[in-house]
């Protein structure tokens, strides 16, 4: 290639980005067009238009709009027998845990799942929770996720607690989160793809998992039940009960049955519902 034909190709790339960034941007979203103008012009590929892109979007987020909810949360109870912790970290696949006191409220700190191995060895003779205890890191709602990834750098942790207003607890967000906003979805070798938590069952019934966010529940069926004070389904319908329901008991909140089919002591896990009136 000589000399002519390099300063051809030369000029032509300084034109693409030329057209690509011909005005200074004044918003977001004026970025996120001049980004797609480049990659229209092949300056950028789509992988990295798509990593910019998530970046711009955490920028915009606060933490409440990504947190794992309350509901959903995995916590370990300070009474907990090793053997308990034992089968909730086997069963969850997580390598951090919240540690709870009186209440879901009453964060005592967190575990980390690796501090349990020297255990195997020593004998649980030796076992004391709260010496294995990490400090909670507490952020609000409102925290935007771009200033907590930079936290999470910074201070070398990677699960945050997320409050309310009152104090009360929220939900947590792990870094792995906020990475996954920016680079999608990260999946390891271990990973198990869950469950739709609403799924035909025929004849007009549907399996719904207790977690399953009521909003959620509204959306798949189009309706309006009420979410301003329980988040979850089984929380809605434990209310209607008044008590925690044995399993096989219904009961009917608007237009829908409710049958509790599998649930322990402290929560409904699932429901079979049939909606009415079709």
């Amino acid at each position: 290639m000589n000399d002519e034909t390099n300063n051809t190709t030369e000029k032509s790339f300084l034109q693409k980005i030329g057209r690509a960034f011909s005005s200074n941007p004044t918003s977001s979203g004026e970025v996120t067009d001049m980004l797609r103008s480049a990659e229209n012009e092949s300056i950028i590929d789509t992988s990295a238009l798509q990593i910019m892109e998530g970046a711009l979007r955490v920028s915009d987020l606060q933490a409440r709009e990504i947190m794992i909810p309350r509901s959903r949360m995995n916590v370990i109870e300070e009474d907990f027998s090793l053997e308990q912790i034992l089968d909730l970290v086997i069963l969850s696949q997580h390598s951090r845990f919240p540690v709870v006191g009186e209440s879901a409220d009453d964060v005592q700190g967190i575990l980390l799942a690796k501090e349990l191995l020297p255990l195997l060895l020593s004998g649980k003779e030796s076992f004391d929770l709260k010496s294995l205890l990490r400090p909670a890191t507490i952020i609000p709602e409102s925290k935007r996720l771009n200033i907590l990834l930079q936290e999470f750098r910074e201070h070398r942790y990677h699960m945050a607690i997320v409050v309310d207003e009152y104090g009360g607890v929220s939900g947590l967000l792990t870094i792995e989160d906020v990475l996954e906003e920016i680079v999608g979805e990260i999946e390891d070798e271990t990973d198990e793809h869950e469950p739709e938590q609403i799924r035909g069952n025929g004849d007009n019934r549907y399996l719904v998992e207790g977690i399953t966010e009521i909003s959620a529940f509204n959306e798949f069926f189009d309706v309006g039940l009420p979410d301003d004070e329980f988040d979850t389904v089984g929380g809605l319908v434990s209310h209607a009960f008044g008590r925690l329901p044995q399993i096989n008991e219904s009961t009917s909140i608007e237009n829908f049955d409710f049958k509790v089919t599998a649930g322990d002591n402290r929560k409904i896990n699932q429901l079979e519902v049939t909606k009415n009136g079709l």
